[in-house]
């Protein structure tokens, strides 16, 4: 049980919000069988952190065999700015249930972390936030930094933070814009291909068991 008296930490992780990118359900998949493992680490985060999980933010699209789009044609990672209930219901929800847990003082969100997979980049890698605010940014830049100490096929190199106006309707830059200065929000990307770790150049494909 979470410790009482105390704000609880929350870690949003999302996925599938793009129907073509399968990579991102077997990575979704990979967190989600570890979180609720008896791995010590899993139990220690369990115990401090509340974690709510959307494995798949465009059911409609996948079941369709949609690359990019819902049911009605939206690509749903460019709409966060302004959700519509009827056109966008699936973003709709999980930001306004993200929008509540933000202005609950018994609730702290520590991360924002929505998965996809990129069709010409190798690697994982992740997309941040670029913030006027230097102590800001600089703790922005950790988590993708011990991701790349702690997995060989994450990317530091095709790390990149930017605020282009194309990605200015994504979850993570409406978020990174309106939720607590505290919260970190990501787009963790993973290849469909392959990967390379620093110490080779071969190329290692992906497999269902590597992306979890």
């Amino acid at each position: 049980l979470l410790a009482k008296g105390r704000r609880k930490k929350v870690v949003i992780v999302t996925a599938r919000v793009h129907p073509g990118e399968t990579p991102s359900s077997y990575v979704c998949q990979g967190f989600i069988e570890f979180i609720i493992s008896d791995n010590p680490i899993a139990q220690l985060l369990r115990d401090n952190i509340v974690f709510y999980i959307v494995p798949m933010l465009n059911p409609d699209g996948v079941f369709l065999g949609n690359q990019r789009c819902s049911l009605l044609g939206f690509d749903l990672n460019r709409v966060w700015n302004d959700p519509s209930i009827w056109a966008h219901p699936e973003i709709y929800g999980i930001k306004t249930h993200i929008m509540k847990l933000n202005e609950d003082a018994d609730f702290e969100l520590d991360f924002f972390i929505d998965i996809h997979a990129h069709s010409t980049m190798m690697n994982g890698f992740m997309y941040g936030n670029v913030y006027e605010d230097a102590n800001r940014f600089e703790k922005h830049s950790i988590f993708p930094r011990l991701l790349s100490r702690n997995a060989e096929d994450f990317s530091i190199n095709n790390t990149t933070f930017n605020r282009d106006a194309l990605k200015a309707g994504t979850g993570r830059r409406t978020l990174g814009g309106c939720l607590q200065d505290s919260t970190h929000c990501y787009t963790l990307e993973v290849s469909f291909f392959s990967y390379q770790t620093p110490t080779t150049t071969q190329a290692i494909p992906y497999t269902e068991e590597l992306c979890k």
